[in-house]
């Protein structure tokens, strides 16, 4: 499939590849994405999720990315956009596990259950239910690249959060799992976000088709030209709180608002400067704060709920008196929470 070049700019100015490449000639951008495109081939798999990722990724790219990824890149299986049902759709994965085929990057959403084969199937072969987590493990043995979208593929996120009360308190009921956990040892381009944002998606996956390797990750293997800063570094808010000037409800009209339990100082992406749907806002812009969506501790993080921050000292957590909250809060510390102390 040849670009016309009104099409590949649109490319470069609806994503942020043009960031990503500063001081690549577009004549040369556009000569090494045709023939990436003529060769590279995507699986996309949706395991336990909301098909967030997917639809974040089709809100606001230009051309759409139904376009981008069945004419320029050759999306070869997605539950949610293939024209591809039953046996046919399923074949496809079928074929490129028994050809060993290592011509295609493998793209994850949502995570994984461990637990049977029971809670994610994904079509059946000789009669058989196929588990999610068998398909997985295969096409993941044989692709050239493997990318994990979305907090819930990268660390677990919703589906593997535990319940905190009822008979289940405590425990997974599917034993849900990141995409890591099931492929041990691979080299895994983690975009987390709840959803992430589609520049992350589009942009990271260019970078590996025009250079051919992987982008510098952070230390949860995320793109650091999206993930290199904090939330709290790059908000318009910042000032206020250099000032000390904190917003004491919600929807107070100015004020930083991390005593409200804004998690900016905990959360890694660029979203205050890139923002939301065509550059009109933000999380802390609209007012709501961050809730650590990018972060490999999301959703669970302990009994503590979403707003309330996280850099509590080791002497302000041991005067915790509940003795459930107070052991949740260091577990944290020891899973990696930003706490300060």
């Amino acid at each position: 499939m040849s670009l016309s070049r009104r099409d590949f700019l649109k490319i470069m100015g609806g994503t942020t590849a043009a960031l990503a490449f500063p001081g690549v000639i577009l004549q040369g951008c556009r000569k090494a994405l045709e023939k990436a495109s003529a060769r590279t081939n995507v699986i996309w798999i949706q395991a336990q999720s909301c098909s967030g990722c997917s639809v974040s990724l089709l809100n606001n790219l230009d051309p759409g990315i139904a376009t981008v990824i069945t004419e320029y890149i050759s999306l070869n299986y997605h539950q949610t956009l293939m024209a591809g049902t039953g046996g046919n759709a399923v074949d496809v994965l079928d074929q490129a596990v028994k050809k060993q085929r290592k011509d295609f990057v493998l793209i994850v959403e949502g995570s994984i259950p461990k637990y049977d084969g029971h809670y994610l199937t994904i079509g059946s072969v000789g009669g058989r239910h196929v588990p999610g987590r068998e398909w997985i493990e295969k096409l993941g043995n044989n692709a050239a690249a493997i990318v994990a979208v979305g907090t819930c593929a990268t660390a677990g996120g919703i589906p593997a959060a535990l319940p905190q009360a009822g008979p289940q308190k405590g425990k997974n009921p599917t034993d849900a799992v990141s995409l890591h956990e099931i492929l041990p040892g691979k080299k895994i381009i983690n975009i987390g976000g709840c959803p992430p944002h589609p520049d992350w998606i589009v942009g990271t996956l260019l970078h590996v088709l025009l250079k051919g390797e992987i982008p510098p990750l952070d230390e949860q293997n995320r793109p650091l030209m999206y993930f290199g800063k904090t939330v709290h570094e790059q908000c318009h808010l910042l000032k206020d709180y250099h000032r000390g000037k904190f917003a004491e409800e919600w929807g107070d009209s100015e004020g930083c608002l991390y005593k409200l339990g804004c998690l900016g100082m905990d959360s890694n992406c660029d979203i205050p400067t890139r923002k939301w749907v065509g550059g009109i806002n933000s999380c802390t812009g609209s007012g709501a704060g961050c809730i650590g969506c990018t972060e490999d501790v999301f959703p669970d993080y302990g009994t503590r709920g979403l707003f309330k921050h996280l850099n509590a000292s080791v002497d302000e957590i041991n005067k915790i008196e509940n003795a459930d909250i107070r052991e949740a809060v260091l577990k944290l510390k020891r899973n990696g929470g930003s706490i300060n102390g």
